[in-house]
């Protein structure tokens, strides 16, 4: 008889406008009841995936004792850190440079704070997934990635582990059991019917795996009481003898599992439908054709990421317009943060204060890149390019807040 390996991630995430207040609750509501059970049951070998600018805002907030549990966690070997993006972006849609840094900012962060090894996996943020995201990935020592399932092109895998190409050379791909997942994430399932149909999938055929992952966020905060009812009592009922199940860390599986096909998988992300597939809408929480305020919002981007670069050329020194190159430079990572981008989905979600909150760290971007330009030595041409570029700009928070606030089209 094979056994099932069941493979978790969980996602800790929190934006870097996120209140005092919030971030206190979800960490009594969830994050310490969820490393409190971790801690009680030290087979449950997981991936975690936090996103360093929550690890720095605990750590900011008073809130350390849960970075020391997660570093104490990692140290005796039951959890595994992920690679992603310092600030949580959509890496997909951000420029190369932004990302490969994010990636970079990433692993030097977590790496300080909870002294993990380098990781061997990487999420990108939403499961956001491109051919230019695997390559950063891979590049920066990572040697599986975290999928949708919906990013899967060929039969469904359970016995084998596929492969990505990438320049920098292959990425072990686990796609992300999106059904079992979200039966989990919305509570239509139970602790021993879930381990029970794991069972199921191995069977006289051998050993299987099956990947799932959501937001940490899901135990306790969004479901009272859910860390207990479901997370204790599935890595209970695993334990028990004859199971059928083990836990496993999603590096083990990706090295123990034959390997499969070399595919590349569709550019999605894990709230990505088949039908967003076919339709060329890859990413559609974060930038769907036809939502105008995504448009307006990325092409304030555009202007953000290409002043920046005018003040990283010309903003040397240490005079005036080196401060706010810096200052500019330190901005633009927390401005692209992803959130400000799925408030403005209408799919429902909508939210004009957390859109707001974005969009004036963009705008303090902006402000600040703009006057390292012009208060350098850069000749005219270029502070052409900058007055032309804020003249842009600012039509564009026009438009934008006028849609905002007046909710026009």
């Amino acid at each position: 008889m094979g056994v099932t390996s069941w493979a978790q991630l969980l996602h800790f995430y929190q934006p870097p406008t996120q209140s005092h207040e919030v971030l206190a609750r979800v960490a009594a509501e969830s994050y310490r009841p969820v490393l409190a059970v971790l801690r009680e049951h030290p087979a449950a070998a997981i991936a975690i995936n936090i996103n360093a600018v929550l690890t720095e805002m605990l750590r900011d907030h008073g809130m350390g004792d849960i970075v020391a549990a997660l570093r104490e966690l990692g140290e005796r070997g039951q959890v595994e850190f992920t690679g992603s993006g310092r600030f949580h972006p959509i890496l997909p849609l951000i420029p190369e440079s932004e990302r490969r840094r994010s990636i970079a900012e990433q692993a030097a962060s977590n790496g300080a704070l909870l002294g993990a090894r380098p990781p061997a996996g990487f999420f990108s943020p939403e499961l956001c997934y491109s051919a230019e995201t695997a390559a950063a990935a891979v590049e920066s020592g990572c040697t599986w990635m975290a999928l949708s399932g919906v990013a899967c092109p060929v039969e469904w895998p359970t016995r084998v582990v596929h492969r990505a190409a990438t320049a920098s050379g292959p990425a072990a791909l686990l796609f992300r059991d999106d059904a079992r997942s979200n039966r989990i994430s919305f509570r239509e399932t139970d602790a021993r019917s879930f381990v029970r149909e794991l069972a199921g999938l191995s069977g006289d055929g051998g050993d299987a795996y099956v990947f799932t992952a959501m937001d940490a966020e899901t135990f306790g905060h969004h479901i009272r009481g859910w860390e207990r009812e479901f997370l204790a009592e599935a890595y209970r009922v695993a334990a028990e003898p004859r199971s059928g199940v083990r836990m496993a860390m999603p590096s083990d599986v990706a090295a123990a599992f034959p390997r499969g096909a070399t595919l590349e998988p569709h550019a999605s992300s894990w709230s990505t439908t088949r039908e967003d597939i076919a339709a060329g809408n890859p990413y559609p929480l974060w930038k769907a054709p036809g939502n105008t305020v995504h448009d307006l919002q990325w092409e304030y981007v555009e202007h953000c990421a290409s002043l920046t670069e005018l003040a990283r050329a010309h903003g040397a020194g240490e005079g005036p317009s080196a401060v706010f190159r810096r200052l500019a430079d330190e901005g633009l990572q927390p401005a692209l943060h992803s959130c400000q981008f799925w408030w403005a989905s209408r799919r429902p979600w909508w939210d004009v204060p957390m859109i707001q909150r974005g969009f004036l760290l963009l705008q303090a971007t902006l402000l600040n890149a703009a006057k390292a330009v012009t208060l350098s030595d850069a000749d005219d041409a270029v502070k052409r390019e900058v007055e032309w570029r804020v003249a842009a700009a600012g039509d564009i928070r026009a438009r934008l807040e006028r849609m905002l606030f007046l909710e026009i089209e």
